[in-house]
C-alpha cells in the first residue's frame, strides 16, 4: 500500500470533520437493525454508511446502490484518468482552447452550481483554479513520496499558472449540453465541491428509494438521513475532528459533537492533506490571492442541510478572514459554522452552539 493510500486511510479513518460514530449492529425496538460497510474507490477517500434498515438483505440493496453511484460520479468528475465511451472533468481540460465538450448533465449541474456559489461567495471558491492546484499537487505527491525533495513551488511559477483561472471563461450551454474552457491552458479542478455535491445527489435518491434513517460519509462530509432508529436517541451525533490532534492517536481526538438529523456536517482544515517542509505543514487549501496555502484557521466545519453545499462553503470559509468569513456565514439562512484559530481557540455562530454538545445539546432531545 503507497504511503498516498494510508494517508488518505488515516484521513477518512478519524472522519475528519469527521463522523465519530460506532460501526455495530443491534436490533432497535422498532426491529430496526443497525447496518455498516465502506468502501474505498471513489475519491481517494474512505465512504462508509451506516443505516438502520428492516433487513440486511435491504441494508445491502442500499449500499450497493450508493457504492454504484459514488463510482459513476467519480468517475465524471476526475481529472486525472478516461473511461472509455466517458466524456468527464479530464475530456473538458484536454480540449481547452479547442472545443466545447458534450457531457452528462450531473456535470453541467456541477459547475453551474460552483460558478453560482463562487459569485455568491466573493470569488474564494473557483473551479477554475486547475493550473495552479495542479502544482500544488505534483509538489506534494513528490514530497510524499521522497521527504527530502519537500519544497515549496516558486511564486513566479503559481502566479504564471494563475492567469488561466478566469471562471468567467468557462463556457457552458445548457441547451447543447456542453462545457467549454476558452482558452488553452484552463482547467477544472472540482475537489472543493465534487464530493459533497455527489454525497448530497446520491443521498437524495437512496432517500427517493426508501431509505428512512443512516449516515453516508465521505471523508470530511457527512450526510445524515432522517434519525437513528434505535429508540433512543432522537438526532445524530457526528464528531468534529481536533485539528491539533493526530487522527491515529490513542486519546480523545474530538473536539466537539454536534447533533442534526437530515443535514450535512463538513470540515476543512489544515490537518486533512499535507506535506511538510522545514517543519511547516503546507496543506492543500490555496488561497487565490497569495496562491499559497491560506493561514487564517487550522479547521473550519460547516453545518447545512446540502452537502454540496456545505462542501463548497467550508473551503470558502476556510479561504477568507474570520470577520469576513463569520459575516458571510451569519448572512446565509441555514448554515452554522465553527472555527478553530490559530492559537487553538474556537469561535461558532449562536446556531451551531444550539447544537454542539459543548453548548449543552445532546442525541436524546430534538434540534432547535
Amino acid at each position: 500500500m503507497t504511503k498516498k493510500t494510508w494517508l488518505a486511510i488515516g484521513i477518512a479513518a478519524v472522519i475528519l470533520t469527521g463522523a465519530a460514530f460506532a460501526a455495530y449492529r443491534g436490533l432497535t425496538k422498532d426491529k430496526y437493525t443497525k447496518y455498516t460497510n465502506s468502501f474505498f474507490d471513489t475519491f481517494d477517500t474512505v465512504v462508509t454508511v451506516v443505516a438502520y434498515t428492516k433487513s440486511e438483505a435491504e441494508f445491502d440493496r442500499y449500499f450497493a446502490k450508493i457504492q454504484e453511484r459514488f463510482t459513476q460520479l467519480h468517475r465524471l468528475y476526475d481529472i486525472y484518468n478516461n473511461y472509455e465511451g466517458l466524456n468527464n472533468v479530464k475530456t473538458v481540460n484536454d480540449n481547452a482552447g479547442i472545443e466545447p465538450v458534450k457531457v452528462d448533465r450531473e456535470l453541467i449541474d456541477l459547475v453551474l452550481f460552483a460558478k453560482e456559489w463562487y459569485s455568491k461567495t466573493g470569488g474564494k471558491t473557483n473551479i477554475a483554479m486547475g493550473p495552479v492546484l495542479k502544482i500544488w499537487h505534483d509538489y506534494r505527491e513528490r514530497a510524499l513520496y521522497d521527504p527530502s525533495a519537500a519544497e515549496i513551488p516558486p511564486l513566479e511559477k503559481l502566479t504564471k499558472a494563475s492567469q488561466y483561472t478566469d471562471i468567467n471563461k468557462v463556457i457552458v450551454d445548457e441547451e447543447n449540453s456542453t462545457i467549454y474552457l476558452a482558452e488553452k491552458g484552463m482547467s477544472l479542478d472540482l475537489g472543493a465541491v465534487a464530493k459533497g455535491y455527489t454525497t448530497e445527489l446520491v443521498a437524495r435518491e437512496i432517500q427517493a428509494e426508501g431509505l428512512i434513517s443512516g449516515i453516508i460519509s465521505s471523508g470530511g462530509n457527512v450526510r445524515t438521513i432522517g434519525k437513528p432508529l434505535d429508540g433512543v436517541r432522537a438526532r445524530w451525533g457526528v464528531g468534529l475532528q481536533d485539528p491539533q490532534k493526530s487522527i491515529l492517536s490513542d486519546g480523545d481526538n474530538i473536539l466537539d459533537v454536534v447533533y442534526v438529523n437530515d443535514a450535512s456536517v463538513v470540515s476543512s482544515g489544515d490537518y486533512q492533506r499535507y506535506y511538510v517542509v522545514d517543519d511547516k505543514i503546507i496543506h492543500h487549501l490555496i488561497d487565490p490571492e497569495t496562491l499559497m496555502p491560506a493561514d487564517y484557521y487550522h479547521a473550519v466545519t460547516v453545518v447545512t442541510e446540502d452537502s454540496g453545499l456545505a462542501d463548497f462553503l467550508s473551503t470558502t470559509v476556510f479561504l477568507t478572514p474570520y470577520e469576513e468569513s463569520r459575516a458571510l456565514v451569519e448572512s446565509l439562512e441555514g448554515v452554522e459554522a465553527v472555527w478553530v484559530m490559530m492559537d487553538g481557540t474556537v469561535e461558532m455562530t449562536d446556531g451551531m452552539r444550539a447544537i454542539a454538545a459543548s453548548g449543552g445539546a445532546t442525541g436524546s432531545e430534538p434540534g432547535p
